[in-house]
């Protein structure tokens, strides 16, 4: 599954490998790799894989799920559709409390006690997709964990995981995006270990140029 996702998301451009260019993130950081998963919705085969694989990452690690929420925005999509194919309920979590009407965070019927699978599209620090964990569980969920699309597998969003005592499951990751990439042609073998350093410590620019 994670082979077959990494080449979907590559097949459509949805994740950018350019380790002679890098990406500038908002926090300043040089990135390689920058991946945009909205660009699934808009590609009908590969969607299909990646709900379906979503579907299945829910079955098979959490059997006892009750509700599938989404992260706002970009993981409400995926976690309507694969509630759909679940035949599941499902709501969202909006990153802040609504200055209107009944001032919901959550959106959808959401029960106390009631165990919930948080959709998420990707994960690097995990600041964002924790924030939406401590929010369902004030308003009384049970947390089983995270289904998500893909994680860069940085040691912060790791620790920062492990730390909230939340389980994440991701289709694919960077490793593999990078495993498969070189096998394409899509980069040079030797830009791998490019990749794997930034991931290792993304704030060390020293893979920048090809030095590894």
């Amino acid at each position: 599954m994670e082979k077959l996702i990494a080449k979907d998301l590559l097949s459509i451009g949805a994740v950018f490998l350019r380790p002679e260019q890098p990406f500038t993130w908002a926090s300043g950081i040089k990135s390689p790799i920058y991946c945009d998963n909205r660009l699934t919705l808009t590609a009908p085969s590969v969607r299909t894989d990646v709900e379906n694989a979503l579907a299945e990452t829910v079955r098979k690690y959490y059997p006892e799920a009750e509700v599938l929420m989404g992260t706002s925005t970009a993981g409400i999509a995926h976690a309507a559709i694969t509630a759909h194919i679940l035949n599941m309920p499902m709501g969202y979590v909006r990153s802040g409390a609504k200055d209107h009407g009944r001032n919901n965070q959550i959106e959808g019927k959401l029960e106390a006690g009631q165990k919930v699978v948080v959709i998420e599209d990707l994960i690097s620090t995990g600041g964002s997709v924790i924030e939406v964990v401590n929010a369902l569980r004030d308003a009384g969920a049970e947390v089983l964990g995270i289904a998500s699309i893909f994680t860069y597998g940085m040691q912060k969003g790791l620790d920062r995981l492990a730390e909230a005592g939340v389980k994440n499951v991701s289709l694919t990751n960077l490793d593999v995006i990078a495993e498969v990439a070189a096998e394409t042609g899509y980069i040079k073998p030797e830009d791998v270990d490019r990749l794997i350093a930034f991931r290792n410590n993304p704030s060390d620019e020293s893979w920048i140029g090809g030095a590894k």
